[in-house]
Formats: C-alpha cells, sequence, structure tokens
C-alpha cells in the first residue's frame, strides 16, 4: 500500500511558520501604531484617526490599542474615548536616555562639523550658572582655535555660554540676570542685562547664538544647543575659529551646526514644534 499526504494537512514546521509569520506580523502593526503616538504632537488620537493614518482597520486598531494598555504603553480616556500614550511608554523612554552619554553620542557629529566647516567643533555641558567644554575636534589646517577642556566660563560670555542661556526657560534667564555684576572676559563680552535680553530674543529666533571676541580675544564662533524632549538645553556644540577668516564662513558654519543638534535633540527626545 502506498501511502500519501493528503493537500490539506500540514506539517508542524509549516505550522510553525505560519504562526511565526503571523506574530512578526501582529508585533509590526502594534509597533507602528505606537510609533505613531510618539510622533505626533497632538495629546490624545482617536480609532479612527490612527486607523486611517496607518491604513488599517478600525477593529485592528482597537484590538492593538487593548493590547498595549494591557502594558500601560497606551492609556484611555474613558470620558472622551480617545487614547495618549502611557506611564509605559515614558519608562521606556526614559530608560533609553539614561543610558546615552552625550560626549559618546556628539563625538561622530563634531568630527563631521569639523570635517565639513574645517574649524574647530566643541562640545560643553553646564553645571549650574557655569558651563565647560568636555571635548573638542580639530581641523587639519595650520592657524586653528583650541579650548581648554573644564574649564568653567558664565553663562553670558561667548557663543556656547548664551546658546545655554537663551534656551533656558524666562524665570531662569531672569534670575541669572539679576545678578548685580556680570564678570567681562573680554571687552566685547555683553554684561549688562538690557544687551543680553536683546541678544536673547535674536538667538531664540535664529537658533543658534553668535560671538566675536566675546570669551577670547581674536576668536569667533556660532553655537547651538542639543535639546531635550523639555525643549531644555543638555549641551550646546560650537564651531570657531580665528576672527578674520571665520567671519566670512559663519554663515555656512551655522546651517551645517544646526542640521548636527538637530539630529543630536532627536536622539535626545527633543520633538520641534
Amino acid at each position: 500500500m502506498s501511502s500519501t499526504v493528503r493537500s490539506s494537512e500540514r506539517s508542524p514546521g509549516a505550522e510553525e511558520r505560519g504562526g511565526t509569520s503571523q506574530t512578526i506580523s501582529t508585533v509590526e502593526r502594534a509597533t507602528d501604531v505606537l510609533m505613531y503616538f510618539a510622533e505626533q504632537r497632538s495629546a490624545t488620537l482617536g480609532v479612527t484617526e490612527v486607523a486611517n493614518a496607518l491604513g488599517l482597520s478600525k477593529a485592528a486598531v482597537h484590538r492593538i490599542l487593548t493590547s498595549l494598555r494591557g502594558h500601560a504603553l497606551i492609556e484611555l480616556d474613558e470620558a472622551t474615548r480617545r487614547y495618549s500614550l502611557g506611564l509605559g511608554a515614558m519608562k521606556l523612554g526614559m530608560a533609553y536616555l539614561e543610558q546615552i552619554d552625550v560626549r559618546t553620542v556628539a563625538r561622530p557629529e563634531l568630527v563631521a562639523l569639523s570635517e565639513l566647516t574645517v574649524e574647530t567643533a566643541t562640545l560643553s555641558v553646564r553645571s549650574g550658572w557655569t558651563r565647560s567644554y568636555i571635548d573638542q575636534v580639530l581641523p587639519r589646517r595650520e592657524l586653528i582655535m583650541s579650548v581648554t577642556l573644564g574649564v568653567p566660563y558664565p553663562l553670558h560670555a561667548g557663543a556656547s555660554s548664551k546658546a545655554f542661556l537663551a534656551f533656558l526657560p524666562d524665570d531662569e534667564v531672569d534670575h541669572y540676570l539679576a545678578q548685580p555684576a556680570l564678570e567681562r572676559l573680554t571687552p566685547a563680552t555683553i554684561a549688562n542685562a538690557p544687551g543680553l535680553r536683546r541678544e536673547i530674543q535674536e538667538i531664540r529666533a535664529r537658533g543658534y547664538a553668535r560671538s566675536t571676541a566675546e570669551r577670547q580675544a581674536g576668536a569667533a564662533s556660532v553655537a547651538a544647543p542639543i535639546l531635550d524632549e523639555r525643549d531644555r538645553p543638555i549641551a550646546v556644540i560650537s564651531v570657531s575659529g580665528p576672527i578674520d577668516r571665520f567671519t566670512q564662513q559663519a554663515e555656512a558654519c551655522a546651517e551645517a551646526l544646526l542640521q548636527a543638534v538637530r539630529r543630536l535633540s532627536e536622539r535626545f527626545g527633543h520633538r520641534p514644534a
């Protein structure tokens, strides 16, 4: 008697492959839904909005949202029947941010900026009302600007300092400018509250700070902040060079700088308006 296998029968391996494929598809759709919530500036979304945006049925979206709610990744407002990101999503984001080291993450951008502009690229962090350089990449040319790492500077002197100050909340800016006397590091340092307030408005409008011999004689620079999810500066990147040479290319350096800090800000959870 010859043995045959009916066409309707499936081997265990085929069933396993089918189940795995279905599981992967479900995970992918759930991931798409979760990422869609993360990418929207709207605080809440409805089932229909999500379904239309992702090309899914409302029934499928409802099942996915129900599953995500079970893990606190999504929350439901019972009154409006609209959904938002949940506590679980925040925990995932915070866990990611806590493991990021800004110097390690920013280093490739510093290298790329220095190579592109053929000038010095630096990274600064803030401590209270001062900031310090923690990294720099020097260009391969004869006449360059270099900085000393770890030395604290006030938040009003130089482009990197002003980039921090300008993007702090208004109450913190007011507190800083209320100091009875602001130190002048050079004759060009802006050391009065009215002048700094005007400067802050301009920096916020264009997205970066400029300096010509305000911190160091003979040096010029542009600087912009790396922002976190709350729009607060967690670090500042600058591009600098000798005044005579840098003045001619400041705008081109600023454009490259802004692109770099936008990419880095996204890594730290910032979502531009």
